[in-house]
């Protein structure tokens, strides 16, 4: 029987021990204007909180429902509603209470025949914020006998109050980088890179700028969300403006290689196959096509820097065999020789007969003129 009566007794103080949370459940609640919210903008709230019985009784006699709001010029009212079994609800106003917060008495609130609501009220005025943040509109929770808020208890409704100059702050800043967007897809325009995609996201990135712009204080988070669509827009038209900056680069760089295969198609039939002059044109010419390579794979990697880079080499490079081409044509093509064109024709072979032959020929004519002239004087 010892060992039954300590159970007993253990138990009691288990269940003393363990404080009393009442399951209250918050219903209808109803926020005016919502979402977010203007400094000196009014604010209406209502809701309800059902206590229905647990362990017993609607609320714990000892504690307090607590309810608080960041709101200014907070006015509350608060009526409880009784439902007896079978008997029409009786309804008993608790009064109007102004201020941040509102406190009823867990004894007004303990019941253990009845079911028991509150029907709560509250109306004030958004306040004063120097930078945009959250305010709480409503918070409710369960205070213990020492005045400490119960952790399972507490139940909170926020909203985003606004400060006007973010908002404008936010817009201009967008505006600066629009800007700033307009006078590179301008720039690259000039250098007669393709802008067309560029030029897409600039549209977008200013329609949704202005349709921020649009947007009443209330709908800050459109607002907000719009101007970052915008701010993505103008990052992805810079990049795509990056993009053809190094396309247009590497279109120029093969103008001087495509102008040197043109040159080394006229010379090759001009010279023998071991004349080595033209080697050296053919292998830079190489080295500028691998720097158009590189930059080509660099562009499709998404590293424009670098392919630029590569494409000015390539340039360089092609260029310089261009311009070595050149000057081998000329040597090539540069001034007339009779003999030197029949010696191609012909071949070298028969270049020498053909001098030996004019030799002769000349001697032969001296020697005739001489013999003429002889008979002359003898008459």
């Amino acid at each position: 029987m010892k060992w039954i009566s300590r159970v007993l007794l253990l138990s009691f103080i288990i269940i003393c021990c363990v404080p009393f949370v009442s399951a209250y459940a918050v219903s209808n609640m109803n926020i005016n204007p919502s979402g977010s919210l203007t400094p000196g903008q009014r604010v209406s709230i209502s809701f309800g909180l059902d206590f229905p019985i647990v362990n017993g009784y609607t609320f714990p006699g000892d504690d307090t429902l607590d309810m608080y709001t960041d709101l200014t010029d907070a006015k509350w009212s608060v009526v409880k509603v009784e439902t007896y079994s079978g008997v029409a609800p009786i309804e008993s106003s608790l009064g109007n209470a102004g201020g941040p917060r509102d406190q009823v008495s867990g004894w007004i609130l303990s019941y253990k025949d009845r079911q028991l609501s509150l029907r709560v009220n509250l109306d004030g005025v958004a306040p004063a914020v120097d930078q945009t943040q959250n305010k709480t509109l409503i918070k409710i929770n369960e205070l213990d006998s020492y005045g400490n808020p119960l952790s399972t208890s507490g139940n909170v409704w926020t909203a985003l109050i606004v400060n006007v100059a973010d908002i404008n702050t936010a817009i201009s800043t967008s505006d600066s980088n629009l800007a700033v967007f307009r006078t590179h897809i301008d720039e690259k325009a000039a250098m007669e890179a393709d802008t067309s995609a560029a030029e897409g996201k600039y549209s977008d990135a200013k329609a949704a700028i202005d349709n921020a712009r649009s947007q009443p204080s209330t709908q800050y988070a459109a607002a907000l969300s719009s101007l970052t669509n915008a701010q993505n827009l103008i990052t992805d038209g810079e990049t795509l403006l990056d993009k053809a900056w190094a396309e247009k680069a590497v279109a120029d760089a093969q103008i001087p290689i495509n102008n040197v295969d043109q040159v080394i198609n006229f010379i090759k039939p001009n010279l023998s196959s071991s004349d080595a002059r033209l080697a050296p044109i053919i292998s830079e010419r190489e080295v500028a096509a691998g720097y158009i390579s590189d930059a080509n794979d660099a562009i499709f990697s998404g590293t424009y820097d670098h392919a630029r880079d590569k494409a000015q080499q390539a340039f360089d490079k092609g260029n310089q065999s261009y311009t070595e081409a050149l000057a081998l044509k000329s040597q090539i093509t540069g001034g007339f020789n009779p003999l030197g064109a029949i010696g191609k024709l012909f071949g070298s072979g028969t270049l020498i007969i053909v001098g030996v032959v004019a030799v002769v020929l000349i001697v032969v004519g001296i020697i005739i003129y001489r013999k003429r002239t002889q008979w002359d004087e003898l008459g």
